[in-house]
C-alpha cells in the first residue's frame, strides 16, 4: 500500500527569507559616486554664494589720463643714434664694392631677429648706480623746448618707405628726407617699453638709449648718427643715418657663406675700435651681435647700431642681464653676474667665429659645448688662437679690448 501524501495546509505559503536592509538607500552607493556628488554640490553652492562678493571685491581699473602731444628735438645733428637690426636699402650694386667678391650672391632682405633681447627691463641695483632714471614719461613740468615747438609734422618732412625690421624694440622704416633726398631710417619705440630715462647735456629729459648715443657718437664714424628724435604720446621716434646701400653683418655673412680672414679682419677691427671708443666714453653696449653691426656696401665701413640695451660702464660686476641670451657669457649663466669688458670680449669672440665660420659656435645649446670648440683647419693658427682666447670659459683668461687690438692676427702678423 503506497505511503500517504501529506496534505497541504490551508492559507498562504510562508514568505521567502530576504536579506536584511539596514541604513538609507545612499549607503548602497560606491564611495566614488558619493564623493562626486558631494564635490559637485559644494562647488555649485560656493560659486552661487561667493560670486557676488568676488565681483564686489574685484579692483576697478581707473582710466589713465591721455598725455598731451609733445614734439621734442634732441641735441644737434651730430648726436649719436641707434637703429634696430638694419637692412639692405637698395638693389644689387652696379659695381663691386671693396668688401664684395665676384662670387657674392644677391643681398637678402633683413628681417627682425626672433631671439628675445634686452631682458625684462626692470630697474635693478646696477641701473640705479649707473645713473639711469626709471621712466615713465617726460619731465614733470611738461616743458617743451622751443626747437620742439618749431618742428613740422613727421610725414611732412619725410617720405616713409618699406619696413626694415620689427621686434621687441619696436619697428624701423626706411624713409627719405624731403629737403635734400637723403636716405634715413625711422625707428619707433613704444613708450611703455622705455624703462630708463636720463638727461642730455642741455638738460633735456630723454630715453637712456639717446643719452648714451649722445656720449659716444659725436665725431666717430663707427656709430650710426642720430639726426633728430621726437617724443610722441605713444612712441619715441628716432631719425637715424642710413647708408644708401647697406646690410647688417648677419645677412652679409649669409650671402657669402663665410668671410675670408682678410675681410673679417677689416670688419672686426672696426667693430673693436667702436667698442674701445664706447668704453673710453663710459658706455657699455651689452648687445654685440651681427644684427647690430651695419655694413656700408659701398665703402666697407662698419657701424655699430642699437644701444637699446646699453648702460653706463662700471668697475663692479653687473647683476642684471640685458641683451641676447645666446651671446651672454658663461659666468652670467652659472653665477648670475658678469663684468662689462669680459662679457664684451665674449660676444666679440662669437661674432668673429660667425664671420670666419659662417655659424654660431654654440648653436646646438651652448651650455653643453663650452670648452669643446672645434674650428676648421683652413683658419690660420693666429685666428684660431684669438677665437679660443675670446671664448675662454674663465673670464679672467680672456684678453682685454686693448690686448685684442695688439693681437698678432689683428696686426696681420703671422707667428712661425
Amino acid at each position: 500500500m503506497p505511503p500517504a501524501r501529506p496534505r497541504p495546509r490551508a492559507g498562504l505559503p510562508p514568505p521567502r527569507p530576504r536579506a536584511s536592509r539596514r541604513g538609507p538607500a545612499s549607503a548602497r552607493l560606491s564611495p566614488s559616486w558619493l564623493w562626486r556628488c558631494w564635490a559637485g554640490i559644494s562647488a555649485w553652492l560656493l560659486g552661487t554664494i561667493a560670486s557676488p562678493w568676488l565681483r564686489l571685491a574685484r579692483p576697478r581699473s581707473r582710466p589713465r589720463p591721455r598725455p598731451r602731444p609733445r614734439l621734442l628735438s634732441g641735441a644737434a645733428g651730430d648726436t649719436g643714434g641707434a637703429a634696430a637690426p638694419a637692412a639692405s636699402a637698395a638693389s644689387s650694386p652696379a659695381r663691386t664694392p671693396p668688401l664684395l667678391s665676384a662670387a657674392a650672391g644677391p643681398e637678402p632682405p633683413v628681417s627682425a631677429s626672433k631671439e628675445p633681447t634686452c631682458g625684462d627691463g626692470r630697474p635693478g641695483a646696477v641701473e640705479r648706480r649707473s645713473g639711469a632714471v626709471p621712466g615713465p614719461g617726460p619731465s614733470a613740468d611738461g616743458r617743451v623746448s622751443p626747437a620742439g615747438k618749431a618742428q613740422q609734422g613727421l610725414k611732412e618732412r619725410y617720405r616713409l618707405g618699406s619696413l626694415l625690421g620689427r621686434g621687441g624694440f619696436g619697428s624701423v622704416l626706411a624713409a627719405t628726407r624731403l629737403s635734400d633726398g637723403a636716405p634715413v631710417a625711422i625707428k619707433r619705440v613704444p613708450r611703455n617699453r622705455i624703462h630708463h630715462w636720463g638727461q642730455l647735456p642741455d638738460g633735456t629729459r630723454a630715453p637712456l638709449e639717446i643719452v648714451l648715443l649722445d656720449k659716444v657718437s659725436a665725431g666717430f664714424p663707427g656709430i650710426v648718427q642720430l639726426h633728430e628724435w621726437l617724443e610722441l604720446p605713444k612712441n619715441v621716434v628716432m631719425v637715424l643715418e642710413r647708408p644708401e646701400r647697406s646690410q647688417d653683418l648677419l645677412h652679409f655673412i649669409w650671402a657669402r657663406g663665410f668671410l675670408c680672414e682678410e675681410v673679417a679682419r677689416h670688419l672686426f677691427r672696426q667693430v673693436l675700435e667702436a667698442m674701445r671708443h664706447c668704453t673710453s666714453c663710459g658706455v657699455l653696449h651689452r648687445d654685440i651681435k651681427p644684427e647690430n653691426i651695419l655694413v656700408d656696401l659701398a665703402t666697407g665701413q662698419a657701424k655699430l647700431i642699437d644701444f637699446g640695451c646699453g648702460t653706463y660702464l662700471q668697475a663692479a660686476a653687473y647683476t642684471s642681464f640685458a641683451g641676447t641670451p645666446s651671446y651672454s657669457p658663461p659666468e652670467w649663466t652659472h653665477l648670475g653676474w658678469y663684468h662689462g669688458e669680459a662679457a664684451t670680449v665674449w660676444s666679440l669672440g662669437i661674432v668673429l667665429h660667425q664671420m670666419v665660420c659662417g655659424e654660431h659656435p654654440f648653436r646646438r645649446g651652448w651650455n653643453s659645448t663650452w670648452g669643446r670648440l672645434s674650428l676648421p683647419r683652413r683658419l690660420s693658427p693666429e685666428c684660431q688662437d684669438l677665437i679660443r682666447r675670446c671664448l675662454s670659459v674663465l673670464s679672467s683668461e680672456r684678453p682685454s679690448l686693448e690686448d685684442l687690438s695688439c693681437d698678432p692676427w689683428m696686426q696681420d702678423i703671422h707667428v712661425p
